[in-house]
């Protein structure tokens, strides 16, 4: 046998209608840099020209191609300067422009080199400079056999 159903004696019936709230997030707030407070760094990725120990001919024309990461916070622009470190100047200025690059993207370093005309194995390493002539980041190297 079934319950008996029971009537409801009290109703409820709203007298105001219901009022939904809804949340909202906070503005995100992105910090900025100060230009003065931005980290710089260089992060050697690959050769795009000109292997390492590659074999060029004496007194030719070597076109050095590296492709870097701008790894640190600051924007690379004109004052920014690539620097002969060590080894061989291999017929190229002392002190390249380092091209503008943003932080966080890459960007290719190109060097035009001449081979000696002596036999031999030539290295020449380079280095980033910042405007207030501190070095940074990873040095680029470039090293050939003439023969």
């Amino acid at each position: 046998m079934e319950p008996p159903l029971i009537e409801p004696t009290l109703i409820i019936h709203p007298t105001k209608p219901a009022v939904i709230i809804q949340s909202t997030l906070p503005p995100t707030i992105i910090p900025t840099t100060n230009p003065k407070d931005c980290v710089n760094d260089l992060t050697f990725i690959s050769d795009v020209t000109i292997p390492d120990n590659s074999f060029v001919s004496y007194g030719s024309s070597v076109d050095k191609q590296w492709l870097v990461q701008n790894s640190g916070t600051c924007n690379w622009d004109s004052s920014y300067r690539l620097r002969h470190l060590g080894g061989a100047v291999l017929g190229a200025a002392e002190e390249a422009m380092l091209y503008p690059v943003r932080a966080g993207t890459q960007a290719t370093i190109q060097i035009l080199f001449t081979a000696p005309f002596t036999e031999g194995v030539y290295e020449s390493a380079w280095q980033a400079y910042d405007p207030n002539g501190n070095s940074f980041g990873q040095p680029i190297y470039i090293r050939i056999t003439v023969q």
